[in-house]
């Protein structure tokens, strides 16, 4: 089965990616995480990308505040999915990272999750769906994941819906 790393540009972004981290333990999907820079180390997030990608990764989830380049660079060494998270962190509050992922050259592509933590948990469920592709039992996870989600929101419906007729 294939598996997922999780790369950060720092560890100030651990808080967000835990998102990332529960929501594919929740779905039993094998990860691993590590700190690598897209400027300090660049060296050794390319050597990380080409390593991971010959032990099984398919699917490279990439957190990164302020100019987030991490996403960029670990897409220009892979063929494999690449997912940023931009972080909201520095002075724009994440708008500077939310750009910076985004706006990738035409051939390199980075998929984009929102920023911060729904992003980080968005990005869990985008590599599980990415990997259920090849994968009938986590396809199977993800759905009913899906529908439990759906149950849970019609649940709080009908207890709002309950406290409005008793006032």
């Amino acid at each position: 089965m294939s598996w997922v790393a999780i790369l950060m540009g720092s560890e100030s972004d651990w808080p967000v990616m835990q998102s990332t981290t529960a929501v594919l333990t929740d779905l039993g999907v094998k990860f691993e995480v590590k700190v690598t820079s897209a400027h300090r180390t660049p060296a050794g997030t390319q050597e990380f990308v080409t390593q991971a990608q010959t032990r099984g990764c398919g699917v490279f989830i990439c957190a990164a505040g302020m100019a987030a380049h991490l996403a960029g660079a670990v897409a220009a060494h892979t063929v494999k999915p690449v997912i940023g998270v931009p972080i909201d962190s520095g002075p724009l509050q994440g708008l500077d990272a939310l750009l910076s992922t985004v706006q990738m050259p035409g051939g390199i592509p980075v998929a984009t999750v929102a920023v911060g933590k729904a992003g980080a948990k968005n990005a869990g469920y985008l590599a599980a769906q990415i990997l259920s592709l090849g994968d009938e039992e986590l396809a199977k996870r993800v759905a009913q994941d899906r529908e439990d989600n759906r149950i849970k929101v019609e649940a709080q419906n009908e207890s709002v819906q309950a406290a409005l007729t008793k006032s």
